[in-house]
């Protein structure tokens, strides 16, 4: 039986924990609280269309239901519904709009409660006592405003709907208590004692109000409230944990390539980076002539021409699905393959490296158009197997590529200057890319030995 008690109390200290975090709820990042206000701003545009399909629901009902004229009197109800509704969704963008909607949400409650317990004028033909407002089904709809509350992701918003709720529907039900021709339990016990007849005979009196059904209202209100607020502020949880994880892989990526920061914030950094062996496509590209290029140039200028190609290069990598291993100065490497398995790796990288050559070309145009010296690029690209995985130390680690692949690649790339060309692929490359059409497309074919190496190896040369 302690263990039971002990489970409850638990369950009923990190039930209120939650909800004093509810009106204390920490300073989260900028971003993270700006997100999480536009998914309540989007919450509350769709429950206000929730709502308006429901007075659109109840309105038909009660046109079917209620008879003529009385439904005008219903109708009117429905309106004013609509209104209260409308305002606050008009003024979400208030910067007060959250006390604006607290306060609406208590006339919601009054203006539903008075439908529910205010007896229509007897010119309309309804002459029951007002005691029978109480006899009905019609406290479900109250409880319908607890499942527009959590339609606008704020948990803030479903308990004070609860509270109210509460507070509100309990004085009308006091009102109508507390009329001097009600008849109560309390008052025929005091003439003596009832018997099970009695007792029977007085519920089913039209002036007779127990208070029975209220205590009911009062539990189910607040155990439906307590549950849907630990509902929607586990959502709203989940919702900031996911948002969250986006900051930190938007801020990762712009320290490492965005295929890398995607792997790290899906595995939470866990067994990423383990070596592993597989085939990679590798790409060395660099501004031919930079030192000349920028000897006139000022530190400013320099590292704005950086910068610029810098990204535009990488943009051009990320569009073809490669990873930024480094920039290398006024150069950069970058690898296909290498993070996730890509079957077509070389393809990948033999269209990212004409596709660079394009947009440097557009680039030294615009460049010389106004006045500015125009820029060259030369690239090289390899393919084959090699590790990937995490190298460093402790404190500091990087993901990258190691492998004689990686080397071809990088002399490769110095060697355009020797032969004329932008771009040079491996025969390697090309064959693994699987498209003969990719030979279409380098001017001319031949044998080379590249530094440090003692075997030629065959390559394609593009101009």
């Amino acid at each position: 039986m302690s263990d039971v008690a002990n489970r409850i109390i638990g369950f009923v200290s990190s039930a209120l924990q939650a909800l004093r975090s509810l009106w204390s709820p920490g300073r989260p990042q900028d971003r993270l609280k700006a997100s999480i206000r536009q998914a309540e701003l989007e919450g509350l545009q769709f429950a206000f269309y929730a709502r308006l399909t429901a007075i659109i629901i109840v309105s038909i009902w009660l046109i079917w239901l209620v008879p003529w004229p009385r439904d005008l009197y219903y109708g009117a109800y429905a309106f004013g519904f609509f209104i209260l509704g409308y305002l606050p969704y008009r003024l979400r963008h208030h910067p007060h709009g959250e006390a604006i909607k607290l306060g609406f949400i208590v006339l919601d409650v009054a203006l539903v409660s008075a439908a529910i317990l205010l007896p229509p004028p007897a010119s309309l033909g309804n002459e029951w006592p007002i005691q029978t407002r109480l006899r009905g089904q019609e406290f479900l709809y109250v409880l319908l405003l607890l499942a527009e509350a959590a339609l606008t992701y704020s948990p803030r918003r479903v308990l004070w709907t609860g509270v109210s709720i509460l507070v509100i529907w309990s004085i009308g039900v006091f009102s109508i208590y507390s009329q001097p021709d009600t008849l109560r339990f309390n008052d025929a016990a005091a003439e003596g004692a009832l018997t099970s007849a009695a007792v029977l005979d007085l519920s089913f009196k039209p002036a007779f109000v127990g208070l029975t059904a209220w205590y009911t209202q009062l539990v189910a209100t607040s155990l439906f409230t307590l549950l849907i607020t630990l509902a929607v502020w586990r959502s709203r949880r989940a919702l900031l944990n996911q948002v969250e994880a986006e900051v930190v892989r938007a801020d990762l990526s712009r320290y490492v390539s965005p295929d890398v920061a995607e792997a790290l914030a899906r595995r939470g950094g866990t067994a990423f980076g383990e070596p592993a062996t597989r085939t990679v496509a590798v790409l060395f590209a660099d501004i031919v002539g930079f030192t000349r290029l920028t000897e006139p140039l000022s530190p400013e200028r320099t590292f704005a021409l950086l910068r610029s190609f810098q990204e535009r290069s990488s943009a051009i990598v990320f569009k073809h699905g490669g990873t930024l291993d480094k920039y290398l100065g006024d150069g950069f490497m970058a690898t296909f393959g290498s993070v996730g398995l890509q079957r077509d790796a070389p393809a990948r990288a033999l269209a990212c490296a004409f596709d660079l050559q394009q947009e440097i070309g557009r680039w030294s145009r615009k460049r010389s158009g106004r006045g500015a010296d125009p820029l060259r690029v030369s690239v090289g690209i390899h393919c084959g197997p090699v590790t990937v995985g995490n190298l460093g130390g402790r404190e500091r680690v990087e993901f990258t590529v190691v492998g004689d692949v990686v080397n071809v690649a990088s002399r490769l790339e110095e060697i355009t200057r020797a032969v004329g060309g932008s771009i040079i692929a491996s025969e390697d490359c090309i064959r693994a890319a699987a498209d003969p059409e990719w030979l279409t497309r380098f001017q001319s074919s031949r044998e080379i030995q590249l530094r440090g190496r003692q075997k030629n190896i065959l390559v394609h040369i593009a101009a």
